[in-house]
Parts: structure tokens; sequence; C-alpha cells
């Protein structure tokens, strides 16, 4: 579904990618890892069509989209939940969940159905929908972030940090979250610093380290292999703890 090719991303003269390659197959929930400055967020970026890369190429199902905008990739069915969350804090959640269908602005029957299956997925929006999203708490905020996200019916959903700042118990909802739209059959690109976690629900991982892929495979090839909180992490309390942030 999603393929990164020799891909370059920068910020002036900081490169932050360097000749990376990434595949997600349709159906599958890879999982992007590593110390901060890795890249991560920059891949997400450039796949998403914010960064435009150097070097390189992004392909999905089939097509190149490497210099499209933004709002194009979002067309195609790329939909990506910020770390920041990003939730338009002055307006409902109602009408942050309509922007997130925006896409589809004129099919009003499958909004509306759209509508009512994310208050069901998310029960708290439902109770919320004329409620100031700004007046959401940090975990609340998260789910609209991903409701918002899946109103556009992605075919692809990309994911970064989604439990940066969360409380431990939001922390385990949000994966039991994340794996429950992995069993529906969504197809999952997640960047996260909880990386036990992580590699419990993922089908397939890549650790980035310093822009570039140092491995990739499914978790128990990973695990087999290297020591990520050592090797690859950073080492140290933090590491271990899982605490990678970008």
């Amino acid at each position: 579904m999603l393929r990164l090719e020799d891909l370059h991303v920068g910020y002036g003269p900081v490169t932050a990618v360097r000749g990376l390659d990434l595949v997600v197959e349709e159906g599958e929930l890879v999982a992007l890892v590593g110390a901060n400055g890795a890249g991560k967020t920059s891949t997400l970026l450039a796949a998403a069509g914010v960064l435009k890369p150097t070097r390189g190429q992004v392909r999905f199902r089939g097509e190149d989209i490497t210099r499209l905008p933004p709002e194009r990739v979002v067309a195609l069915g790329i939909a990506t939940v910020p770390e920041t969350r990003d939730v338009f804090p002055d307006l409902t959640v109602r009408e942050n969940l309509r922007l997130g269908a925006y896409v589809r602005r004129h099919d009003r029957a499958g909004y509306a159905r759209d509508l009512e299956a994310q208050c069901t997925l998310f029960p708290v929006l439902g109770e919320r929908l004329d409620q100031a999203a700004g007046f959401l708490s940090g975990g609340e905020q998260q789910q609209l972030a991903i409701a918002r996200a899946l109103m556009s019916r992605p075919r692809l959903l990309m994911l970064d940090e989604p439990s940066l700042g969360l409380a431990p118990a939001l922390v385990d909802r949000v994966f039991d979250l994340v794996a429950r739209l992995r069993r529906e059959g969504r197809t999952i690109l997640l960047v996260e610093q909880n990386v036990r976690q992580t590699l419990a629900i993922a089908d397939r991982a890549y650790v980035l380290e310093l822009g570039r892929v140092k491995a990739s495979g499914t978790p128990a090839e990973l695990a087999a292999r290297i020591d990520l909180a050592s090797a690859y992490l950073g080492g140290g309390k933090a590491s271990r703890a899982g605490a990678v942030a970008r």
C-alpha cells in the first residue's frame, strides 16, 4: 500500500532522513521506532505530503505521490494523527469531526453514518458532540484526533506518538484502540515512544538511527537479532522504560 524508496528529507542544511526504504502492506500494522532525532516524524510528514523529500519517492497504491500537496494525499486515502493532536479547541467535537470528513463533504448520508460509528467507537465523544474540543482532557483530545482522521475513511492511518503525555491507564486504552483498529482490518503506520507495547501489537517494525533504517522485521525477529534498548534506543533508564520520542 505504501512504499518509500531511497527517501531523503531535510530541514535546510540538516538531513533528517537518509536513504530510507520502507513498505507497508495492506492490512498491516507497521511500527517505526528509534531514539530522539532518528527521523521518525520526518518520515511520516514526507509520506503525508507535508515535507517534500530532497530525494527519493513516495508511492501509495502504486501511484507516485511524492510531490502532491497534503490535501491531495488525504483525498487519496492517507490520514495522519499528528503528535500534537492539533484539535481545533474553539470548535465543538462535532465540528472537528465534520472537518475530518471534508474530503467527503458532498456525501451527507455517509457522513451521518460515519459520525454515528465514531460515537460508538469513542462513546465519550458521542456524549460531548456539542462541547468545545478545548475542554476535553488530553486523552479525550487524542480520541478526537483519531476519530477525526477516521472520518476521512482512510486506506492508511498514520499515528505519530498517540500515547505521548497520557497517564498510564490512558496509554493502555490507546494501545487497546490501535489493536482493535488493526483487528478490524485497518492499515496502520505507527510511530510510538512506548517500544514494548508497540512491538506487542505490530506485525513488523523498522528501527531508525540517525535517519537510516538499522534493522527491520517482525518483533520476534528483531528481538532475536538486537537489543533494542541498548543498541538503538539509547540505553539507560529512559530507554529501558520505552521513552522514545521523535
